[in-house]
């Protein structure tokens, strides 16, 4: 009788992490989010978290200036609102 020996090998799969780096090196943004206007201040204020029209949460800290980069998901999204 002839035993066969199988043994089976676990290989853990290292993945790099592809996500974009979005920061400057300072505490400036790389791009400028879509939030509700309501929300702007009392995040400012208070250090509470808003949700952009993508759906990235963070507490408001800068101001955009005219000509600063914007979020290009937020961008098309709010395009894509229906305007009153």
């Amino acid at each position: 009788m002839n035993i066969v020996s199988s043994s089976t090998a676990t290989k853990t799969i290292e993945h790099p992490d592809t996500r974009e780096n979005t920061s400057t090196g300072d505490d400036t943004p790389k791009f400028f989010h879509y939030v509700k206007k309501d929300s702007i201040v009392e995040s400012a204020v208070n250090g509470t978290m808003v949700v952009a029209l993508c759906g990235e949460a963070f507490p408001v800290r800068k101001q955009a200036k005219p000509g600063s980069p914007v979020c290009p998901d937020c961008e098309r999204i709010y395009r894509g609102l229906r305007k009153k």
